[in-house]
């Protein structure tokens, strides 16, 4: 039997079955901590950087641990796109060359599977002539798909209004009272799941489980020994969303949809849903308009105590319980109103924690202050009785409602101690220095064995930093301007080939308009696109200059002479007026800590390794990376940031950079 160093080796089997597969040091040793991990149900929290190969380091393990044992191992990803390249791809790869029967399975959220009952409910439907060529074409295919993974028709775009009309949620699935339940999509993946080896999941579907919201693997995590998280830099963020609670436009435009395909099907003799249903979408506009003009984010408390929005949160509350009360009628007459009664409740009780009081907010004082309602606080999704910070968004056509948990590290240190199993946490970007302190602590994980394994490739001969002299600080109100200047002439010394990470949506717009007809090469906005259209253009292109905001600060992966130049703004630290991030550095302070270098400091160098970890993606690449902002080496928390990045040459100079390009273009 060979080791795992030797199956990862240069006669192993990986490299005897996979073209171009290089064996790694940094890869062999990460996997041989991932087998002790997963032989003595421990803790690991693993930092392995760009170019060593984690995927496999942990995969071949994965599979070798499940391999005639009896024992389940769960992998989740950072996103559906990983999460499809992991299954599709990696995974019957390795699988193959090892040699292996293991069983794997694929499970999304319920939102990604083809709902039949609600499909045959469109028939008939008055829909616009795009959407009934998308309906169609979704008609065809669910006569030939056996998953009904939505992702394999790519012929209706993942964005597309269709997809949930012919899609369930929680909220809207009739369970085993469905008319097709014996066809369910869902259904189907579930019990893939409940008898694989290896389960493939993502973060969202993951925490969605954890908060007691039923959205596809409550029973199959029983049976698993062994979570391994890809990209679990993302955790902290998406826990605190699924420990939370949201009230959201969306919500109530859904809920009055669903209730008119339901009462046309059920009670077409109802003739007081349509006034309601009115009612409500006029009532959800005025609330929205009550919260201001501007698209924000912001407190809840700022605007609590407006009359306006008050009146306008209680009208709403108002139409709510009207249409509960006219659903609770009709609710005995099909498990699609009953279904839809269950929902207005529900949103009837969420509402009405952002109206009880002032914050903070615990979930505790709210069950106390609504114990006869009808819907539990635990099916709301607020979790235990944590303090939450309330808060809201608005947009354009909509808004949010949040309550979101100061803290989470409790709550998910709890759920790790309840499944006594190996836990493994793996991403390029967890440390800040060799510190894992930031991530453990978010995720209650201070015991945790940790270890980092650096990049394999020679960042001393592939890259050179560039920062520039002179530039004013970032918050004067021309920096923007003065940046571009800086990078005009490291755009064409790279011959475009750049990625312009901006750190707000407001320096993007700036950028663009600057560089618009300005330049000799491509331009490309993020925006105007969609991000997997956007770096398909970039690289057929070959000398574009691709502007961005944080969808390209990571899960990017661009090799090769396209991509030679990564220019980045500004230290991206998080805007200070974030609702949320005000509420937790004024906790930090009450416990003594340092609010800026035990939280903000350390989440922007995680960014900032994210944002840099486009530039080198293979051993043949090279390129510069320009971070203009002057704190790097002008405040003295600015070496914590170097000390972090990949040991790289810097300059100052920007002679230096384009000797650097004449070099490596030769």
């Amino acid at each position: 039997m060979q080791t795992i160093t030797e199956l990862l080796g240069e006669h192993g089997p990986l490299a005897q079955h996979l073209s171009g597969f290089a064996p790694r040091a940094q890869q062999q040793a990460m996997a041989e901590q991932v087998i002790r991990t997963l032989e003595k149900d421990g803790l690991l929290i693993a930092e392995a950087g760009t170019g060593t190969g984690k995927t496999f380091a942990y995969l071949v393990p994965a599979l070798l641990h499940c391999q005639g044992s009896g024992k389940k191992v769960m992998i989740s990803t950072g996103t559906k796109n990983l999460q499809d390249q992991l299954y599709h791809r990696d995974l019957p790869t390795v699988r193959d060359a090892l040699g292996v029967s293991t069983t794997v399975a694929l499970l999304k959220g319920r939102a990604n599977y083809l709902c039949h009952y609600r499909l045959e409910m469109q028939e008939g439907r008055r829909t616009r002539p795009q959407q009934q060529d998308q309906l169609a074409r979704i008609r065809a295919w669910s006569r030939q798909t056996k998953r009904g993974d939505t992702a394999e028709l790519s012929a209706v775009p993942e964005d597309s209004p269709v997809w949930p009309m012919v899609t369930s949620t929680s909220d809207n699935c009739l369970g085993g009272d469905c008319p097709a339940y014996s066809e369910c999509f869902v259904m189907q993946a579930r019990k893939d799941a409940q008898e694989a080896d290896v389960i493939v999941v993502n973060h969202h579907l993951f925490f969605a489980d954890m908060a007691l919201r039923d959205e596809g693997f409550g029973e199959v995590l029983p049976g698993v020994n062994a979570f391994i998280f890809d990209e679990a830099h993302q955790l902290p963020e998406v826990a605190s969303v699924f420990f939370g609670l949201n009230f959201s436009s969306r919500q109530l435009q859904d809920l009055g949809r669903d209730t008119l395909i339901e009462v046309h099907a059920e009670a077409p003799d109802e003739d007081r849903m349509q006034p309601c249903l009115t009612a409500l979408d006029k009532a959800a506009r005025d609330f929205r308009l009550a919260l201001g003009v501007d698209n924000r984010r912001a407190p809840w408390k700022e605007l609590a105590t407006q009359t306006s929005v008050h009146d306008s949160a209680e009208n709403l509350l108002t139409i709510l319980n009207r249409l509960a009360e006219l659903l609770d009628g009709l609710a005995q007459r099909g498990k699609g109103l009953e279904r839809c009664w269950r929902r207005a409740l529900e949103l009837r009780v969420q509402l009405g924690q952002f109206l009880v009081g002032d914050e903070p907010l615990t979930a505790d004082s709210y069950e106390e202050d609504n114990a006869t309602e009808s819907i539990e606080s635990t099916e709301t999704g607020v979790p235990g009785s944590q303090v939450h910070i309330q808060w809201f968004e608005t947009h354009s056509r909509g808004f949010v409602l949040h309550m979101t948990p100061l803290e989470i590290h409790e709550t998910f240190r709890s759920y790790v101690d309840k499944q006594r199993s190996a836990w493994i946490f793996t991403s390029a970007t967890l440390a800040v220095g060799d510190s894992f302190t930031h991530f453990a602590r978010n995720l209650g994980l201070d015991d945790a064995a940790s270890q980092r394994w650096d990049s394999p490739f020679d960042f001393a001969r592939q890259a050179l930093l560039y920062v520039p002299t002179d530039l004013p600080q970032p918050n004067t109100p021309d920096y923007t301007t003065a940046v571009v200047e800086a990078a005009r002439p490291v755009i064409n010394a790279a011959g475009g080939r750049t990625f312009f990470l901006l750190t707000s949506h407001r320096a993007l717009r700036e950028v663009a308009r600057q560089l618009e007809g300005s330049i000799d090469f491509p331009l490309l906005v993020q925006g105007t696109l969609t991000r997997p259209e956007l770096l398909e253009r970039f690289r057929e292109l070959g000398n574009a200059v691709l502007i961005g905001t944080s969808s390209f600060w990571e899960g990017v992966d661009v090799r090769g002479e396209a991509l030679s130049c990564v220019v980045i703004d500004k230290l991206p630290f998080s805007s200070p007026g974030e609702p949320v991030l005000q509420a937790r550095l004024e906790a930090m302070r009450e416990q003594g800590l340092n609010p800026f270098f035990d939280h903000q400091v350390p989440q922007a160098v995680i960014t900032l390794k994210q944002g840099v970890g486009r530039l080198i993606r293979d051993v043949q690449d090279s390129g510069v990376l320009m971070i203009c902002d002057p704190r790097l080496f002008g405040k003295s928390y600015g070496r914590i940031f170097r000390n972090s990045l990949p040991p790289m040459p810097v300059t100052r100079d920007a002679a230096d950079v384009k000797h650097f390009f004449e070099v490596h273009r030769n």
